[in-house]
């Protein structure tokens, strides 16, 4: 993994430089690959399998490939990469990070030697020198159709979305904005490379507007490229959080006897945060943090604030500046490591029940005393769960007596269970009000 580290480091760095478009964007096109996921999925109290098909990018002389994380995901079973060549080859799932919408896979190098491949990766271009106006080209397999190449224009270079669910009901993009071209991308496209005439890659492709035309967005390649990285030495990226959901202050200012551009709304606090044990409460603006000056005045410019938060180490203290009532006060905050409000899910055929761990953030959306039990996805007709009455959005606190700490304690039951069928009491929360419920074999 260190000579995976050194080859990254050097291709960040890397910049193609100009030249004639055909070497530059030959060896581009040789470098984009289709990938075919086959994935398991926990719902209506069971689990199956689906597939899809998405694009990627080969960005360094060991096969590792960029793409989305909403083409590639932790519950991947089997996926399998298209070269330039049409030969197919497997690959591995090396990092996830569904709040940049971006995975890292690793080809198969051991098949890649034996059968005697080959294969070429791509340089990384500057996004943040990007310009409106400036021409592009999409990459990727939209609707099954490999290698296809679309011309736009960069549309606009900071593209902010309020949608923050958009990757498999995780949150996505509270970190980045996104780079808006009119090539066109279509499903398929996902994971496939925005790149310019000399082949250098400045984005991944990621979303679209259904039914619309020419509208396109596409991760910037600075921040996909800090990403990989991360992605490489840790196989997931660690954030800070203290909880604060900003709002923009335009148009607020003189509400607030605020000079224009100084200030970020606080608008709401999550409930058991280390901001709201910190006393911050909604309404309050602030002004500083470390002692730098914040200006959350306009929707793109919160991503860049909450990234700065997401960056600071792990339980470090941060120094806030904020003004409650017309007076300034300074406020103390220790970090805490950033989880996402989704669980790990499971299905338990025998019971007919798929489930989802409840987070720590999902407690604290949802005003749960703490993060025990798992939520009900799903409940199989017929089955002992749908017989003793379990429904979709219950939580399931403890079964036979156990407390549901994690998904391994359920699993060990449910094992027992499928070996020896016998009568389990299970307690479960319907709202706030908890309810026993009985699993007959």
């Amino acid at each position: 993994m260190r000579k995976f580290l050194g080859s990254l480091f050097c291709l960040a760095l890397a910049v193609a430089a100009p030249g004639a478009m055909s070497r530059g964007f030959n060896r581009l096109l040789d470098a984009v690959v289709r990938i075919d996921v086959r994935e398991v999925v926990f719902d209506e109290g069971t689990r199956r399998f689906t597939g899809g098909v998405g694009s990627g990018i080969i960005i360094s002389p060991e096969g590792l490939i960029l793409t989305n994380a909403h083409v590639v995901s932790p519950q991947a079973v089997e996926i399998s990469i298209t070269l330039a060549s049409l030969e197919r080859v497997g690959a591995r799932l090396v990092g996830w990070d569904h709040w940049t919408d971006l995975a890292l896979l690793q080809l198969d190098l051991g098949e890649v030697k034996k059968r005697g491949l080959k294969f070429t990766h791509a340089p990384f271009g500057d996004s943040a020198a990007l310009h409106i106006g400036q021409e592009v080209y999409a990459v990727g397999t939209p609707h099954g159709l490999t290698r296809t190449v679309t011309r736009g224009i960069i549309s606009n270079t900071g593209r902010y979305f309020e949608d923050s669910r958009g990757v498999r009901g995780y949150e996505t993009g509270s970190y980045n904005t996104w780079l808006q071209t009119d090539a066109a991308i279509n499903p398929g496209n996902s994971g496939g490379p925005l790149v310019t005439e000399d082949g250098s890659v400045i984005g991944i492709n990621a979303r679209t507007y259904i039914g619309a035309e020419n509208l396109g967005f596409a991760i910037p390649s600075d921040v996909a490229r800090r990403v990989a990285d991360q992605l490489v030495r840790h196989g997931r990226i660690i954030r800070s959080y203290i909880g604060l959901v900003p709002g923009v202050l335009q148009d607020l200012e003189k509400f607030y006897s605020l000079p224009g551009n100084t200030g970020m709304l606080i608008n709401s606090v999550d409930p058991g945060s280390p901001a709201a044990s910190a006393g911050l409460r909604p309404g309050d603006v602030l002004l500083a943090l470390n002692g730098a000056k914040v200006d959350g005045r306009f929707p793109e410019q919160l991503p860049p604030i909450q990234d700065q938060i997401a960056r600071l180490p792990v339980g470090s203290k941060v120094a806030l500046r904020v003004l409650r009532g017309g007076q300034p006060l300074d406020v103390n905050v220790v970090t805490e490591q950033l989880e996402s409000h989704v669980g790990e899910e499971w299905a338990f055929e025998k019971w007919g029940l798929s489930v989802r761990k409840v987070s720590r953030a999902y407690a604290r959306e949802n005003q749960l005393a703490d993060s025990t039990g798992v939520i009900v996805l799903g409940v199989q007709p017929g089955y002992v769960a749908a017989e003793a009455g379990l429904g979709r959005g219950d939580i399931i606190t403890k079964v036979a007596g156990q407390t549901i700490a994690d998904l391994a304690t359920l699993r060990k039951i449910h094992d027992a269970y499928a070996a020896h069928p016998e009568t389990l009491l299970v307690d479960a929360q319907r709202g706030h009000r908890i309810s026993f419920y009985v699993f007959k074999p």
